[in-house]
């Protein structure tokens, strides 16, 4: 099985994408892919199984699942390290004040409590054992007291938890160890605290004290220094969670003996085959896996096939002898490769995400996003993106480019198709990494471009022809468009089996009577309604106000030399349509810019029509396809933009680039960004840009302190005199501060911080996924 049936790309040109071929004997093999992010290289597969078998946790959309852990939700009255800490130590002082001063007996009357409830003669010269029994007990009591007071105020068992217990091991065990020695040296063999006399008083004396042997009595009392010492390490064992460091560490060292590997995670011995039944195909992978012949680009392909069998179980005899014959190389895309040229970003495949940036650790960010990676995948550009930055400002190289490498090589997996579309000589990677390239305007170009999109119906060619040629006018004008198309190709088609080439179209617009009456003598006469449809485009070319001219006039900038040979209508060319997405190809057009701008312009909207029209109507939606219009100027127009809201039906999206939202028409410019769900405001952008992408983000609610200071004035003599003075010495008046919480509603980004706030190299990121998630706007470090 070299395919799962979805990765045939048929009908893109005379020489079509190569298809696979047989495993060669020889070493020759494609190059392995890049080591995969966040693991070091192992030539034994180490490297690939450690980054299979990192967690991927579920996610809020935009967020990095590789490695991701996710912060211990922060609520709004935690208190800050400084404050706690500050309270902590604060109360620990004022504790050791008290005892000092009821040790020392500083305290007046600290006895009398005790004196009212034991017998009076226990308070002479020489005191009874009871007496220093129950004084023991008594100062035990106090200092009890004592800690517990001060432990609430000063919110001990706060600082132990953020510290100690919600740290990692071995530095939980290891803060709580030293933390119990502290506690066991002070309070036992220190004697800062009674516990010790408490416990020897409680003690028959006979039990240590030996009057014939005193080394004995000191080895006893030592003895009970230890045992008192344990008891003590006892609760900060359990906070510290020895027993299980203990565990963790004895289970590595058995696997260490026994020279196993580390337990595999989840997939990495392919469970699923196993339940399957499918022993020795797992087993082939597995091994696969362990000897570095396998990489994150066939682990998906091949999951991907997976996917497919267990969807269509009569393909699963192919699936296995595929595995079992080529083992990693199984199922390889028809173009036989399994990796790109080259990567400038990390991706990881088993979630489609590609890290585009770090979300900033600032006030304004969520605890769960602060620090964290920014990613986007097929959830979050299945509702397409629109990027708006000026020259520089890091699009292409720091967004595009990285999204781009990642639908390529979700296309090598199986998963998705894509259609990059820039000026020549943009760094979209090389032709090497693409399964076609086509380069209107030059003759080394081997693809060509279907200028009627692939449909067969003149009314559809019509309406993908008009909004490339005349998207831009007003509506009335475009349906005029449409209508003068349709008059002309219908009656072409019947006539020659094809449609016009741009030559002839050009001519036939242009209302040449020898064209138009050589096409009408050619029409069949029983075509009633075409020779109508011809007859009336005859009456009105020519005329004042035909727009037929100005259709011809704009097809013009197509008719030249330097594209002499494209658009190629005849049968001697079968040219690229945007209808072979439904395969996962990898494609990448060249649009000559610089040469000729207006022809880039119109292809540029005319790639946009043709793409939003085929997603529309393409039956299998399995693969996710995207359109890379790395730069949109003059591509958006009313039929595009209505066209954006209907793509996340077809599993497809746009990703859509702008050097500012002045190249869109005043009238489209809100529709366009309600008609994407994700966006990304760059460094640079305008003010009144930065106002329509607050409109669009909407306002949240906030809580707002305000200080109020007033002055003190005094009354008496005394303090008019201490605030002279204290005005003397600072220079400011005596005031008094009113402080005032409220929660106020207010803009998630202002138009001024999009404008001004946005530092180099990074930009304002939005997302929101197809199943209706949302992601805040937030500031991305797109270096990071």
């Amino acid at each position: 099985m070299d395919s799962d049936g979805t990765r045939d790309a048929r009908g893109t040109h005379a020489h079509p994408v190569p298809r696979p071929t047989a495993p060669q004997e020889s070493p020759a093999v494609p190059p392995m892919p890049h080591t995969p992010p966040g693991v070091p290289p192992g030539a034994d597969g180490s490297g690939f199984l450690q980054w299979l078998r990192t967690p991927r946790p579920e996610a809020a959309p935009g967020l990095w699942r590789f490695g991701y852990r996710p912060r211990p939700r922060e609520t709004s009255d935690r208190v800050s390290d400084r404050a706690l800490l500050t309270g902590a130590v604060g109360a620990l002082l004022a504790a050791l004040l008290l005892w000092s001063l009821w040790v020392n007996n500083l305290v007046p009357h600290k006895r009398i409590l005790l004196e009212l409830v034991t017998p009076s003669d226990w308070w002479g010269i020489d005191p009874p054992r009871a007496a220093l029994t129950a004084s023991a007990v008594y100062d035990s009591v106090f200092a009890t007291l004592v800690l517990y007071y001060f432990a609430r105020v000063g919110n001990w068992k706060e600082v132990g938890r953020r510290y100690v217990t919600d740290r990692t091991q071995p530095s939980r065990a290891v803060r709580a160890a030293v933390l119990g020695a502290l506690v066991a040296w002070l309070v036992v063999w220190h004697g800062l605290l009674p516990y010790y006399r408490l416990a020897v008083s409680l003690t028959p004396s006979d039990w240590f004290v030996v009057p014939e042997d005193p080394v004995a009595t000191v080895k006893r009392l030592r003895n009970l220094k230890i045992v008192l010492t344990l008891l003590v390490l006892w609760p900060f064992a359990v906070v510290g969670d020895w027993m299980g460091l203990l565990r963790g560490l004895r289970r590595a060292r058995t696997v260490a003996d026994s020279h196993e590997a580390a337990p595999p995670a989840t997939g990495t011995d392919w469970p699923d085959l196993h339940a399957y039944g499918q022993h020795a195909v797992a087993e082939r992978l597995t091994a696969e896996a362990r000897t570095g012949r396998m990489n994150d680009v066939d682990c998906a392909r091949i999951r991907r096939a997976w996917n497919s069998v267990a969807a269509d179980p009569s393909r699963l005899d192919a699936f296995a002898s595929a595995v079992l014959r080529d083992g990693a190389r199984a199922c390889l895309h028809p173009s036989g490769q399994r990796d790109l040229p080259a990567r400038t970003a990390n991706h990881d495949l088993l979630t489609s995400q590609v890290r585009i940036g770090r979300y900033v650790d600032a006030e304004r960010t969520p605890p769960a996003h602060r620090a964290a990676g920014a990613a986007v995948d097929p959830g979050t550009l299945g509702t397409s993106l629109l990027v708006v930055g000026p020259s520089g400002s890091g699009k292409t190289a720091r967004l595009v480019r990285p999204i781009v490498e990642s639908l390529a090589l979700q296309a090598l997996a199986g998963q998705a198709a894509v259609v990059a579309v820039s000026a020549a000589g943009t760094p979209l990677g090389e032709d090497q990494g693409y399964d076609v390239v086509i380069k209107p305007g030059d003759r080394t170009s081997e693809y060509d471009l279907d200028l009627y999109g692939g449909v067969d119906d003149p009314d559809e060619a019509a309406a993908l022809l008009a909004d490339a040629l005349a998207g831009d006018w007003a509506e009335v004008e475009l349906r005029r468009a449409v209508t003068v198309l349709v008059q002309l190709l219908g009656p072409f088609r019947v006539v020659h089996g094809r449609f016009p080439q741009v030559s002839e179209l050009r001519e036939l617009l242009d209302g040449e009577p020898s064209a138009l009456d050589r096409l009408k003598t050619m029409l069949d006469p029983q075509k009633h309604s075409l020779h109508r449809g011809l007859d009336a485009r005859v009456r009105q070319a020519g005329i004042q106000g035909d727009i037929g001219i100005a259709l011809a006039d704009r097809l013009g900038c197509l008719d030249r030399p330097a594209f002499a040979g494209f658009f190629d209508t005849s049968s001697r060319t079968r040219p690229f349509t945007l209808r072979a997405l439904d395969h996962p190809l990898r494609v990448r057009i060249d649009l000559p810019e610089r040469a000729h701008p207006e022809a880039a312009q119109l292809l540029a909207r005319l790639v946009l029509a043709q793409f939003t029209a085929s997603m529309a109507t393409r039956a299998d939606r399995s693969l996710f396809a995207c359109l890379v219009l790395d730069d949109a100027t003059h591509a958006i127009t009313s039929g595009s933009v209505r066209a954006l809201r209907r793509l996340r039906e077809g599993h497809a999206g746009v990703v859509l680039t702008l050097r500012a939202l002045a190249d869109v028409p005043e009238h489209l410019r809100q529709p366009l960004i309600a008609a994407v769900g994700c966006h990304a405001a760059f460094s640079g952008i305008t003010t009144w840009e930065g106002t329509l992408f607050a409109q669009a983000w909407g306002t949240e609610w906030v809580e707002t302190t305000e200080v109020a200071k007033h002055t003190v004035f005094a009354d008496q003599p005394l303090t008019r005199l201490i605030h002279a003075v204290r005005k003397l010495g600072t220079g400011k008046p005596v005031t008094t501060e009113a402080v005032t919480v409220r929660q106020v509603e207010r803009e998630r980004w202002s138009a001024s911080e999009l404008a001004h706030g946005v530092p180099a190299g990074h930009a304002v990121v939005s997302l929101t996924s197809v199943r209706g998630e949302h992601a805040p706007p937030l500031l991305v470090d797109l270096r990071g």
